[in-house]
């Protein structure tokens, strides 16, 4: 379905600036053109009000707040950095004025941040929100499977997505983000690599690379359900639009696509982009995003929920930054080991 959008400002923002509250009528204002009838004025007061309590909580525990692309819109408001999963770890990285990190995103990103910030409180709003994906590989089964396939392949090395958890990265030789998969892949020293644990995004790359790909077998429900009837019906129904794929998604869908990036990348091309008809084919969060930031350009949806993302709401923000829950811990040399997969990926992918 069509939709406008309405101005915010940049997510680039300094750490630590950006405290500004807003009025319930501006926040409705803003929200009301994704969906009239869930964003009435009498919940936009009350988030509002919320708003304003989580950027007073923020000043007085010296917190800044990270959020995912895929976050509930109001989620924005009270973020001081927006990204996708590498613009998130390079700026858990570069953290320094703040003693509380809050994490709007997944168990795994959360994990991430602390690996970087071992001496500061990272705190994710709702403890169920993990990530299928993530789920899908464990240390122990990764380890078996590296060490089956060094038999065959001695050169064998592994590069974890990293939607995977921190004892996953540990065992990895580098990590690597959707944005910078082909080029972590092609810049570390083997021909054969065991790509973990998405199974789509291992397809994609190896479309990218002369190198052995050997895919571990899982996949992200969210982007595995969109089918190519789906983008079909909206080609049909929009001529000229043009067609924007997470390397997430199936071959399949993959294969009807214009163009096939990262989420940060989707909001690069959407703005830079001669065209005015797109069709988001990810997460729905993103084309929220898009809907809120490029108001002269159409957007078209072809999008499932995550259930994860969506159970960080303002007042589990709220209640993070009132209780200080709930905090990430890691073992010493598990938070060790991923970091040096995590550093890897920031030097081959950057």
């Amino acid at each position: 379905m069509e939709a406008t959008s309405a101005d915010r400002e940049s997510e680039d923002q300094p750490v630590m600036e950006g405290y500004e509250t807003i009025s319930a009528g501006a926040l409705r204002e803003k929200l009301a053109p994704l969906d009239r009838e869930s964003y009435t004025a009498e919940l936009c007061e009350r988030f509002a009000d919320k708003i304003a309590r989580i950027m007073r909580l923020k000043r007085e525990r010296r917190a800044i707040v990270l959020a995912h692309n895929y976050q509930r819109p109001e989620i924005f408001e009270v973020a001081d950095f927006i990204g996708d999963s590498f613009e998130l770890a390079r700026k858990a990285r570069e953290v320094r004025d703040a003693d509380t990190i809050v994490f709007c995103g997944v168990h795994f990103m959360a994990e991430t941040a602390k690996v970087f910030n071992p001496e500061r409180s990272v705190l994710l709003p709702d403890l169920r929100a993990g990530c299928s994906l993530a789920d899908s590989v464990t240390a122990e089964a990764l380890a078996d499977r590296a060490e089956e396939l060094r038999k065959v392949y001695p050169d064998l090395k592994i590069v974890s997505y990293v939607n995977c958890t921190a004892d996953v990265k540990a065992l990895s030789d580098a990590c690597c983000t959707s944005a910078n998969a082909a080029k972590v892949v092609n810049a570390i020293d083997s021909g054969n690599i065991l790509f973990v644990p998405d199974q789509n995004l291992a397809n994609y790359v190896q479309t990218q690379t002369a190198k052995r790909i050997i895919s571990w077998d899982g996949n992200c429900y969210v982007h595995h359900q969109i089918t190519p009837e789906e983008v079909a019906r909206a080609r049909a129904a929009v001529p000229g639009i043009v067609v924007i794929a997470h390397p997430e998604c199936r071959k399949d869908v993959i294969a009807m696509a214009d163009a096939v990036l990262s989420t940060s990348a989707m909001m690069r091309y959407a703005k830079e982009s001669p065209a005015d008809k797109f069709l988001i084919v990810t997460e729905c969060g993103l084309s929220d995003r898009l809907l809120l930031e490029v108001p002269e350009k159409h957007f078209y949806k072809s999008c499932k929920l995550c259930r994860y993302m969506k159970m960080i709401t303002l007042d589990g923000v709220l209640d993070a930054l009132e209780n200080l829950r709930y905090a990430i811990e890691l073992p010493d040399e598990v938070r060790a080991g991923a970091r040096r997969a995590l550093e890897r990926m920031l030097e081959l992918g950057a």
